[in-house]
């Protein structure tokens, strides 16, 4: 499994932050009748809380639990935003009128990693085994291109934050991945105008690094933008590209290649056949995963590249998928449609695509992880999108993880990540709709049920998934087919 952050940054810690659901006491691990709820139940929830305001978020797309029981994520603070509404989406990706900071937890103590000097927002993405993280603060300058405050890439280390800079000209940046080498990713803008903004700047989005301080440009394919989306441990870096600066007539940007950048050198992956691939994630052992259109740009399938090689790892049965993970085992996660075009998720192993099904009552299901152990997680939903259970495979059976748990007010509508000892980090809603970051403690002394259980009732509707991945999911079963989705995002 991909291990490639550490430890818990010292950083101002918040005394008295336990969250008050009524399966869990002040320690975040007790039930309603003050026994180890992990006695009873497979997984002990535990809510890391917010920092006195209502909502607490992941940053995606990023590893958020550390292999030291660490879990990283953002939370709303007491203080309301001086800009909203016209405040920057990329922290939280939806309107929120507190300021948000960057938070680390561990054993039960929330630590608030703060943001630039001011009253800003913050988002922390990964931590190294040095206890020095990465992230994104909105700063008091305006972006002239958009007009929302302007976000700088930045590091947190010793409980201080620091402004990592843009490119000559630019205003926006953002750092995504740090490894144990102090080897920083992510992207920024360099202030040259550009039509087709991959992120919707008006200016060019580069990939960038950052080592020893140096702020290094990585180059394109060929095209105008690069847009980094996850760095390994050695360093390797992938993401996405314009090949050229011509927008094609299907889906109105230029030709976007995957790409992987090593040793100085960015090679393109190429696509299945169409002229929009995306790189969703990448091992440590160099493969990359993603999804990719066929000729036409009307369908897109999910791809596994390895060794120079793309390959189609196909559907099942339907016309569409995509992959979001890859294994350092070179296990595959993901989702494509059936013959009678419904989502369900997948499980890649060694050639072959298992079919993950929905839990019972849902239409939909997508896979977001799989750990070294093949069990995947992710979520089920509805026809449009709208997130509707946690859950999770194995052993061949699917698992609303709702039903893992102690009974409590808080459900768990999407699992992001799980780490080899089962353990698991998503997004939960409460009664009230405000959202919350949750995280499943694996209890080894009691098994996984050997029938699936019932599944508790879904919501008439839960949040949104705005992945790229789900909306051109949305999008590939309405007129227009992924074509249309594509120019969607582009406009969104």
């Amino acid at each position: 499994m991909r291990k490639r952050v550490g430890t818990v940054i010292a950083a101002a810690v918040v005394p008295t932050l336990a969250f008050a659901i009524p399966a869990l006491a002040e320690s975040g691990q007790l039930g309603d009748d003050g026994q180890q709820a992990g006695q009873q139940h497979p997984y002990t929830l535990v809510d890391p809380g917010t920092f006195g305001g209502p909502q607490a978020f992941l940053n995606l797309p990023a590893v958020p639990f550390t292999d030291r029981g660490g879990l990283l994520g953002t939370a709303d603070t007491t203080v309301h935003d001086p800009d909203y509404p016209n405040f920057n989406p990329f922290i939280v990706g939806f309107a929120d009128p507190y300021l948000v900071h960057a938070f680390a937890w561990k054993d039960g103590h929330l630590r608030d990693l703060t943001a630039l000097p001011g009253k800003h927002s913050s988002a922390v993405f990964e931590v190294n085994d040095s206890d020095v993280g990465v992230g994104m603060s909105d700063t008091a300058i305006t972006d002239p291109y958009t007009g929302w405050p302007a976000d700088h890439a930045v590091l947190f280390k010793n409980g201080r934050v620091t402004d990592l800079g843009t490119l000559p000209g630019g205003y926006e940046s953002q750092a995504n991945d740090i490894n144990d080498r102090g080897q920083v990713s992510g992207f920024a803008s360099n202030g040259k105008s550009d039509p087709y903004s991959i992120l919707g700047w008006g200016t060019q989005t580069r990939s960038v690094r950052w080592q020893d301080g140096v702020l290094r440009d990585i180059g394109t394919l060929g095209g105008p933008d690069a847009l980094s989306v996850t760095m390994n441990a050695s360093g390797e870096i992938t993401g996405q590209s314009y090949t050229n600066a011509t927008a094609n007539a299907a889906t109105q940007v230029p030709t976007l290649d995957p790409f992987l950048w090593r040793n100085g050198h960015m090679t393109d992956l190429g696509t299945l056949g169409g002229t929009y691939g995306l790189a969703n994630w990448l091992n440590d052992a160099g493969e990359v995963v993603g999804q990719s259109d066929l000729a036409g740009d009307q369908t897109a399938h999910p791809f596994l590249w390895r060794n120079g090689t793309m390959t189609d790892l196909g559907t099942l049965g339907g016309d569409y998928g995509f992959a979001n993970w890859v294994s350092d085992r070179g296990d595959v996660a993901g989702a494509a449609q059936t013959s009678d075009q419904a989502f369900h998720a997948f499980w890649w192993h060694h050639g072959t695509m298992t079919d993950l099904p929905p839990a019972d009552g849902a239409p939909w299901a997508f896979a977001d992880a799989v750990n070294d152990s093949g069990m995947v997680v992710g979520h089920d939903s509805d026809t449009q999108g709208q997130e509707l259970a946690a859950v999770a495979w194995a052993g061949g059976r699917t698992y609303d993880l709702n039903t893992l748990i102690a009974p409590n007010q808080l459900h768990l509508v999407t699992a992001k990540y799980v780490d080899d000892h089962g353990d698991v980090v998503g997004r939960g809603v409460l009664p009230n709709g405000d959202q919350r970051v949750f995280l499943l403690v694996r209890n080894p002394s009691v098994p996984l049920p050997s029938a699936s259980p019932s599944a508790r009732p879904l919501p008439a509707a839960g949040p949104a998934d705005q992945s790229t991945a789900t909306i051109m999911a949305v999008g590939a079963g309405r007129r227009g087919g992924i074509a249309a989705a594509i120019r969607q995002l582009r406009n969104r």
